[in-house]
């Protein structure tokens, strides 16, 4: 691999400061293995070392190692924290001959959350809603100043154009993670944002999010584990009604679709496969207002009346208290659950509200016109993360996909253009015009109900004119439209031939 090759053969490190620093601490460190194995480790092409002692339980590695500042003649280095729609799609249409890409996110692959649902009932495989990162910029897996970093990150200093991350290491006994620091010429924060949950209590100890595709294993993992628990002897009739109970909190079009899948899943595939127990599984779904609110009435009132149809039981009420087998409705009512999911909608991230930078209301980074931050030079945030300030008069836009897409593919085109003019590196774009600043046009909204049906609403707003429908057709277009957004022919493939495989032989029902 020539990444690694180069590691190896190149021992030359990008900061002399911090290059000159590592050296007095190496020899204070007195290594337990041999000393080719420590040269290895410790002279690492591009990166700095700032050596610390390490847990017993962890590896020997070099603590605070990371990547220096980049050097004249070499390429300015863009890094991206998060691999939502946004970075993706920046990294996607970034120009790798202009520049090197760093990407840090706690997961190495992007979720294609518009099928995130189908994955949960076995509709599809999961595999088939994740896109590995080398392979959306295929730089980052070939090209040896571009990388990947299985990190969170844990802070910025943007005066020192630097980032601070930490490893992800899953809670390994044998693997404590470690901390190190990249150095960046342009930074685009796309950390993307998480569930909210109004501060109520229980939620996060007893709901499961769908919002990642480890959500959705755990989402099927447990519905077939009650199903097959509400079918084994000296189980009460109460019981086994609480177990094949599913609740989804929240109306907007991830909690419609995952009630439609999962209706659609009853109906289908566990009437015939759990005969014994098909009279008592059941699906609720709770709203606080009216569900799909951003869709036009008729298409709302259409929905209401396909996913009753589907057996789905619609309950308008705000979430009180959540406890492990029972939620507290405010009206004093409880709703007895075996599987709980909630889709109330999303907020910043603990990390977002922490970063010393600018705000925009309701705690996203605050940007202008052009997607930068203007109280620090050469930092950017695109998607759920980020919103426009006050003073730029423009209104909130939605956390939806296509925002975040379209936000990542301006993003990368200027960056692009910035890079071509000359000013790819630190602190060297500070005069420089940026040109058209970035517009949203929404294009509609779509949402499946189960059962071969959908809505599409094509209109820009609520008010505006244009296309709706709803219907079989509008689910032919669903499927269609999200097929071909579906980031690469390899996943296109899996998806076509998933949706072939459910419709001929029914769904997967392996509890794996």
């Amino acid at each position: 691999m020539v990444w690694f090759k180069n590691l190896i053969l190149n021992p030359l490190l990008k900061s002399s400061s911090l290059s000159s620093s590592s050296s007095s601490s190496l020899h204070k460190v007195k290594p337990t293995f041999s000393t080719s194995t420590y040269s290895i480790l410790t002279c690492l092409s591009r990166y700095t070392t700032d050596v610390s002692s390490a847990s017993s339980l962890s590896p020997q590695v070099v603590q605070g190692s990371g990547l220096g500042p980049t050097k004249a003649g070499e390429k300015p280095r863009v890094v991206v924290l998060g691999s939502g729609w946004a970075g993706c799609r920046l990294m996607k249409d970034l120009d790798t001959s202009i520049y090197d890409v760093v990407c840090v996110s706690p997961r190495n692959h992007m979720v294609f959350t518009p099928l995130l649902a189908s994955t949960c009932v076995g509709t599809l495989e999961f595999r088939s809603v994740a896109e590995p990162i080398g392979r959306i910029q295929p730089a980052i897996s070939r090209e040896p100043g571009s990388y990947f970093f299985l990190a969170n990150c844990t802070g910025i200093d943007a005066d020192k154009h630097l980032v601070n991350c930490e490893t992800v290491t899953d809670g390994l006994d044998t693997l404590h993670p470690w901390n190190f620091k990249i150095s960046y010429d342009k930074l685009v924060i796309a950390l993307g944002a998480e569930a909210s949950t109004f501060g109520i209590h229980g939620v996060k100890e007893n709901a499961i999010f769908l919002r990642e595709v480890h959500h959705a294993q755990e989402i099927r993992r447990k519905l077939l584990l009650n199903l097959m628990l509400s079918d084994m002897p000296g189980i009460t009739e109460e019981e086994k009604c609480r177990l094949l109970h599913c609740v989804v909190v929240g109306g907007g079009p991830t909690g419609v679709e995952f009630s439609g899948e999962l209706s659609d899943f009853i109906i289908r595939d566990v009437h015939q496969t759990y005969a014994h127990v098909k009279d008592y599984i059941h699906v609720t779904l709770i709203e606080a207002n009216e569900i799909l609110s951003s869709f036009d009435d008729r298409l709302r009132r259409y929905a209401t009346k396909q996913l009753q149809k589907s057996g789905v039981h619609l309950v308008r009420g705000v979430v009180k208290d959540v406890q492990s087998q029972k939620l507290i409705l405010n009206d004093g009512t409880e709703v007895p659950y075996g599987l709980l999911v909630w889709s109330t909608g999303v907020g910043p991230s603990p990390l977002v509200k922490s970063l010393d930078l600018q705000k925009s209301p309701g705690g996203r980074v605050g940007v202008n016109e052009w997607m930068q931050i203007p109280s620090v030079q050469d930092v950017f945030a695109i998607g759920d993360c980020s919103g426009y300030l006050d003073s730029t008069g423009k209104s909130v836009l939605p956390a939806l996909a296509q925002v975040a897409e379209r936000q990542g593919k301006y993003l990368a085109s200027l960056l692009n253009k910035i890079g071509k003019a000359g000013g790819g590196h630190a602190n060297s774009a500070k005069d420089m015009d940026f040109g058209d600043p970035f517009v949203y046009k929404h294009l509609g909204s779509m949402a499946t109900l189960g059962r071969h049906k959908a809505l599409v609403d094509l209109r820009q707003s609520k008010e505006s004119k244009g296309i709706s429908m709803a219907g079989f057709f509008s689910w032919i277009i669903w499927r269609s439209a999200y097929l071909t957004r579906v980031v690469s022919w390899r996943n296109r493939f899996y998806v076509a031939v998933n949706w072939a495989t459910t419709i001929v032989f029914g769904r997967d029902i392996s509890r794996i």
